[in-house]
């Protein structure tokens, strides 16, 4: 990217940069092939090297276009956004240097928070549950009712642990329904005793969770048959994920930025519960 721009720049001012973009990709992929850590040291070094000067160059070329034009010129839409990107790319392959430096030649373990994992995506987070795959993306908490309809859906920032967020979204569903459900079930990775107290004091009787270690039964409902059904009922809440899925594109945000990664999320649960209330209506 920073390549292409600095080409582009090259129209307005003249620079001398050197094209390290095919030197860059092939050892990227020789990294990627690279089976042992000391393999990789010497071509991470390398890459760096490398990634290094072309930051440097497009610094370069943006003090370069700053002293050759005047401040008004920029108002123009092809110099202004230039320069724009030419500095936002440059933030980014500095933060991506930084947390590559401290990873691999330090060892240091950099918390998921700090990396940038998509450059046209910076807000983009890293979800890692147990040992399943990594992915990328937001996490959505997604509440239903009865009537098998999303009643809530929350976009969290960053990789929040459940169980940081089931008093939260009970009370969200409070508020939402605009009464207190007498039953509100969860998935296990919710669960805790202190979740347990006070989800109970927000008026909630009965409160379960799929996988509950260290809490029994009759503390979360009062009837062992109550518990099994508000079970199988939060499995099908897995259904209304594979129907977001298959019909309507969440597997995959094609939006742009964080609101609009939102507001497609949104889109979706509302096109679902559409379609689910024509069935109710027609059937």
């Amino acid at each position: 990217m920073l390549t292409r721009l600095l080409h582009e720049a090259g129209g307005y001012v003249e620079l001398e940069f050197v094209n390290h973009h095919k030197r860059a990709k092939r050892r990227a992929m020789a990294i990627q092939h690279s089976a042992k850590a000391e393999q990789r040291l010497p071509l991470y070094r390398d890459l760096v090297k490398v990634a290094e000067n072309t930051v440097t160059a497009a610094r370069i070329s943006v003090e370069k276009l700053e002293e050759s034009y005047p401040p008004e010129a920029f108002d123009q839409p092809e110099l202004g956004e230039l320069r724009t990107r030419m500095k936002h790319y440059s933030e980014l392959a500095e933060q991506v240097l930084d947390q590559t430096r401290r990873r691999v030649f330090d060892g240091e373990t950099v918390p998921a928070l700090e990396k940038i994992v998509s450059i046209f995506e910076a807000h983009t987070d890293i979800i890692r549950k147990d040992r399943r795959d990594t992915l990328y993306g937001h996490k959505a908490f997604l509440t239903t009712g009865a009537s098998g309809l999303i009643v809530d859906c929350v976009v969290e920032p960053g990789n929040p642990t459940d169980s940081t967020k089931a008093v939260k979204l009970a009370a969200r569903a409070i508020k939402v329904l605009r009464t207190t459900p007498e039953q509100i079930v969860f998935d296990g990775g919710f669960s805790s005793r202190e979740n347990l107290g006070e989800i109970k004091a927000l008026g909630i009787r009965d409160v379960a969770f799929s996988k509950a270690p260290g809490l029994k039964v009759k503390e979360m409902v009062k009837r062992t048959w109550l518990y099994q059904r508000l079970r199988d009922f939060r499995a099908g809440i897995e259904g209304t994920i594979s129907f977001l899925k298959r019909c309507f594109g969440w597997d995959r945000c094609t939006w742009r930025s964080y609101e609009s990664f939102r507001a497609y999320t949104w889109g979706s649960v509302i096109a679902a519960n559409l379609v689910m209330l024509a069935r109710h209506i027609l059937t």
